[in-house]
């Protein structure tokens, strides 16, 4: 890669950029023409998650990176191990009993237990590059059954078996005495019951490509060409074939791969390639701090994710800190929204601004709101009210149809409509439902102390001096400071935690000016007095 030595010698200091350094530095000054190859892994033997977007995503991002860094070509492969055995019955399907009966069966072949497809794993192969594509990923999907039955890792099988001895020589010394006398790197599938077979080799014929073992269950003994889909390899040989065949310069995988990674770069190097660069990202944890899992459906689906948040909320939960464990459950939504609002404006200005500006440019290009929107910020992105302003005002207006909070918007600002600001408009949408399915079942108020009830009578006293007056969130934010320090809250958030928890019946809430300006000045001194009159009562 001639340009190599021509990428500025200063990148922006976010992590897709650095990957991409890493990978530039990896190619080095390779002399082919072929475009640089980008991987992604999925086992469809549940339906996807969003870990399994994250890695698309992530990987995307990279080669956002290296294509600004570097000019280069490049390819992204969304490759599904499907031809893979069903090892056991994911939790989160149907018709249980019909896949029981499919267990070591490829996925390829495994009944759909939804009856939409053709296969088990066409359905979740479905699954994933329909998610993908309503991101707009640029992707091309690839199946294992499809690369093994068309031919295409033939040459590379047949090398497996020259250096099978050698494989098996890497391999043996990390597992234990039960399984290392059957292991083999190649799964041949059984001419009769294609069923994929875990049996040790009797014979190994590199120049007729061919391998032999017994059916324990039979004894019949067979001779099967491990080319044209008749035989698969073990996963971690299997992902070494495959970067050899196919020549793959850059791989991320999970915390959990980190020995798999260093095992099958030691086959692919046997095997005559060069293993690829790749990031190591930390695992995605559901709301019991355990692992997520496509068989057990913990944590969060693709589906569930979108019915409360937008799509680019769930890019910007992924994008931060790739290699740090983070929960991967509803109580993020809120949190990853307005994140993403907050550096979608940025960008913005920045957009508008940078031009031929290096330093802006470079500040740009270091947003998460830059990759999320591969490169360019539409100009209707962004939102002028936050997703957590959206929910506490769905919350005290008890919302339950959108109606109820384009009523306030409106009046606080006469020029947002859903037409004009779509971004606000799915923001609402959602807000309304995860209001209902989340904040109001979990509202519970709390009765104001002494000091407080002074304080919020003084709050009061303050709001109706303004009655009728413009509602400014600055100006309203700094008289509630004021009033704190003057009631002696120390530290300070210890009064708006009393708001929080007196008016809004829970523990966290917006910058509270800005709730002022957005519900109402008329509304809140109405809220103020119904949670003093439910303290007197009480």
């Amino acid at each position: 890669m001639s340009d190599n030595a021509n990428a500025p010698a200063s990148i922006p200091k976010v992590w897709p950029f650095e990957e991409a350094r890493k990978l530039a530095d990896h190619i080095g000054d390779r002399q082919d023409a072929r475009p640089t190859l980008f991987e992604t892994g999925y086992g469809p033997s549940g339906l996807p998650h969003i870990g399994t977007f994250g890695e698309v995503a992530r990987t995307s991002w990279v080669r956002r990176a290296y294509t600004e860094l570097t000019g280069q070509a490049s390819h992204l492969l969304a490759f599904s191990d499907d031809m893979d055995a069903l090892r056991k019955v994911p939790d989160n399907v149907p018709q249980q009993e019909m896949l029981a009966g499919y267990i070591g069966q490829p996925l390829s072949r495994v009944p759909d237990p939804f009856g939409t497809h053709e296969s088990f794993a066409a359905h979740n192969n479905a699954r994933l590059c329909a998610f993908l594509d309503s991101f707009g990923f640029e992707y091309e999907f690839a199946s294992s059954t499809a690369y093994y039955t068309s031919g295409r890792f033939d040459a590379a099988l047949r090398r497996v078996l020259e250096v099978h001895d050698e494989i098996l020589e890497v391999i043996l010394p990390t597992l234990g005495p039960d399984r290392r006398a059957t292991y083999s790197p190649v799964l041949p599938l059984h001419p009769k019951t294609g069923e994929v077979m875990q049996v040790p080799m009797e014979a190994i014929d590199a120049a007729a490509g061919t391998v032999r073992w017994t059916d324990p269950k039979t004894g019949e003994t067979f001779e099967t060409p491990v080319t044209g889909g008749h035989a698969k390899m073990q996963w971690k040989a299997d992902w070494a074939m495959r970067w050899y065949a196919l020549g793959v310069d850059y791989e991320m995988s999970g915390k959990d791969l980190i020995d798999s990674v260093r095992l099958s770069g030691r086959i692919c190097r046997i095997l005559g390639g060069k293993a690829p660069a790749g990031l190591t990202y930390e695992l995605f944890l559901d709301d019991k701090g355990q692992k997520i899992s496509k068989s057990k459906g913990n944590g969060l689906s693709v589906e569930e994710w979108l019915r409360y948040a937008i799509p680019e909320s769930l890019g910007q939960y992924m994008f931060n800190q790739p290699q740090r464990a983070k929960r991967l459950f509803f109580d993020v939504i809120p949190k990853a929204s307005d994140e993403y609002l907050s550096h979608v404006e940025k960008a913005k200005a920045l957009q508008a601004e940078a031009g031929e500006d290096v330093e802006k440019r470079r500040a740009l290009q270091s947003n998460p709101a830059w990759f999320i929107h591969n490169g360019t910020i539409p100009a209707d992105a962004g939102s002028p009210v936050s997703f957590a302003m959206l929910l506490n005002l769905a919350s005290v207006a008890n919302a339950e149809t959108d109606d109820v909070l384009w009523g306030f918007l409106r009046r606080y600002d006469a020029g947002v409509s859903p037409e004009t600001h779509p971004t606000l408009k799915a923001l609402v949408d959602r807000a309304i439902v995860y209001y209902a399915d989340f904040v109001r079942p979990a509202k519970s108020w709390r009765m104001p102390d002494v000091r407080e009830r002074q304080a919020l009578t003084d709050l009061a006293e303050a709001l109706r001096t303004r009655e009728g007056m413009a509602p400014d969130a600055d100006e309203l934010q700094n008289m509630l400071f004021e009033i704190g320090k003057r009631h002696g809250f120390d530290p300070l958030r210890s009064w708006f935690g009393c708001l929080y928890e007196v008016l809004l019946g829970q523990s966290e809430g917006p910058r509270f000016g800005g709730f002022i300006a957005l519900y109402g000045i008329a509304e809140t001194i109405a809220l103020i007095d119904a949670a003093l009159l439910r303290g007197e009562n009480a």
